[in-house]
């Protein structure tokens, strides 16, 4: 971004129609000020060259009309947010010597005036002028004359601008392309080419062109192979289809001379076009364009950051504090929503870490275990968090942290083992269960049976028949064999899940030894005094199918049993 002040002669001699030596010492010190930070002065002598810097620069021109000494902040920071579209210069019209320019542009010298030049300079191709312009309106305007009437492609990104992708058929937006050789000065074809889309501009339609000699690739894949286009002008419509370079397009059969006959041709098909879109009929995969201007994209950038930060601080040591108020405010606010951020989020995380790391007193809770399983599943649909499986007892300590208080949409999947089976089911558990600690809403637990058989049956009442409630003289009672079961609480809704152990050849021969066991007890439930005669694979092989009900917990496919509260556990 480059501001370029505009003015006549010697800045420093001009006078202003103030009265005596104060006014000449003004319009000198006005005359300083006015260039102390800008490299390359345009004056009314050259500024017709600044204008004419389109054909390099491949921008429109911005002339800002005003009667201060100074550049107002709102038009730096307007130049600022559009340096990589167009150039920028300011006219001060208190200075003698700009008289020429604001007659030959009909300008209102007692009112701010903005002037966008394209491709010709001696008339504008767009003004505005009003007392008080508010930023909207300037970024509206600015908005609206970002490109030249036939910009010239220098970029694979300005070629996404200027030529974007069909969305639906009512967005279909076509770019005619003219492919020319470059010249050091405007060429008949490109001149004819220019007159043409000032003549024609539409809203589904824009003009643009490309120099074949910088952007080989691109220019040989629009040209047909025939040699009559071969060094000459043409003109190809094309139309993109996705960001991948799919184009269809259509290539003029002849070299575009810039006649009256090639304008006539080229009208014609756009008026087609408009009925018939299959009018372009080639296909073909656009090479992306080299970058033209990169090399020098940043070290502008660098020297438009340079002036900007210059001119800051000039005006800050020239006392010009009302129009840096709104710039000071900006920044202090900035920093104050920055340190406000960073001292919340501060005590946001102390806070966590006292959550997360309680006193020694409260960790009461003892851990079963914090067993490494050999294997992971290759169809988990999340990853562990962690690389073991931490197994909670679920005693009268833990309970009510654990079950009676567990928050809304957390369960806790609970292991039900004896002191014999402890060490084998809490391994085959881990295994089973380790592909599913990925989630948070899930916590593992274990319950002796030994310890709480009463609270276990009393659940076990609710399960619909899944385990029959025994005889309090039944002298099997005491005999009943729950290990292996795994409970999924939902402490919130008050409901279980229950998961019953497959029965296998191991446990039916060691039923069928037992002459006095309950005919009433379900498959999969054998004696607590043969579960401990049992090998370590048979207990084991009691949750071979837990991988799966859990799948389908997550799933929320299992049956529920609703309970009226949680009974206690002594």
């Amino acid at each position: 971004m480059k501001w370029f002040p505009i003015a006549s002669g010697n800045p420093t001699s001009s006078r202003s129609p103030q009265t005596g030596a104060s006014a000449a010492s003004t319009s000198s010190l006005s005359g300083k000020k006015l260039f102390r930070n800008w490299k390359d002065w345009v004056t009314n002598k050259n500024y017709v060259r600044f204008l004419s810097g389109w054909q390099q620069e491949n921008k429109p021109h911005v002339l800002l009309f005003d009667q201060g000494p100074m550049v107002p902040l709102l038009y730096k920071l307007t130049a600022f947010a559009y340096k990589d579209y167009l150039s920028f210069g300011y006219v001060y019209v208190g200075l003698r010597g700009a008289e020429e320019m604001t007659r030959q542009y009909n300008i209102n010298v007692y009112a701010p005036t903005i002037l966008i030049f394209k491709e010709h300079i001696n008339k504008p191709a767009d003004m505005i002028q009003a007392r008080g312009l508010k930023k909207q309106v300037i970024d509206d305007f600015i908005t609206q004359n970002k490109y030249l009437l036939a910009a010239r492609l220098t970029s694979q990104k300005l070629f996404h601008e200027l030529c974007p992708v069909k969305r639906s058929h009512r967005q279909r937006k076509y770019c005619v392309v003219l492919l020319t050789a470059e010249a050091s000065k405007l060429s008949k074809p490109f001149e004819a080419f220019l007159s043409f889309a000032l003549a024609n501009t539409q809203d589904t339609v824009r003009f643009v062109h490309v120099y074949s000699g910088r952007q080989q690739e691109f220019t040989s894949t629009l040209l047909p192979d025939s040699e009559a286009l071969q060094g000459q002008s043409a003109v190809s419509i094309l139309e993109r289809r996705n960001t991948a370079g799919r184009v269809v397009y259509k290539t003029l059969e002849d070299p575009w001379t810039g006649s009256e006959s090639d304008k006539f041709v080229l009208l014609g098909y756009l008026d087609q076009l408009r009925k018939d879109p299959a009018l372009l009929s080639s296909e073909a995969v656009l090479p992306d364009l080299i970058d033209e201007l990169a090399p020098v994209f940043f070290l502008r950038w660098l020297y438009s950051a340079s002036d900007y930060l210059a001119d800051i601080w000039d005006g800050m040591f020239h006392s010009n504090w009302r129009e840096m108020t709104p710039l000071l405010s900006l920044i202090f606010s900035a920093l104050f929503i920055l340190f406000g951020t960073v001292i919340v989020q501060a005590f946001s995380d102390s806070n966590e870490e006292r959550e997360s790391h309680p006193p020694d007193k409260e960790e009461v809770p003892e851990k079963a275990g914090k067993m490494e399983p050999s294997f992971t599943k290759a169809n988990s649909s999340k990853v562990p968090k962690k690389g073991f499986v931490e197994v909670t007892e679920l005693t009268d300590v833990t309970y009510t942290s654990n079950l009676v208080r567990l928050r809304p949409g957390h369960m806790n999947v609970v292991l039900i083992l004896s002191s014999c089976t402890k060490t084998s089911l809490l391994q085959r558990f881990a295994l089973e269960v380790y592909s599913f600690t990925g989630s948070s809403c899930l916590h593992f637990s274990f319950l002796s049976v030994d310890k709480h058989r009463e609270w276990l049956e009393y659940l076990l009442e609710f399960a619909q028949d899944a385990a029959p409630v025994p005889n309090q003289y039944d002298k099997h009672f005491m005999e009943r064999d729950y290990t292996g079961y795994v409970l999924a609480l939902n402490g919130h809704k008050k409901y279980f899940c229950l998961f019953k152990p497959q029965k296998i050849v191991e446990e039916e021969e060691a039923m069928g030894s037992c002459g006095d066991l309950d005919s009433s007890l379900h498959l999969g439930e054998s004696r607590g005094k043969s579960s401990c005669s049992l090998g370590s694979k048979p207990i084991k092989e009691k949750l071979s199918k837990l991988s799966l009900w859990m799948e389908r917990l997550l799933e929320g496919s299992l049956q529920r049993f609703y309970i009226p509260s949680w009974p206690e556990l002594d």
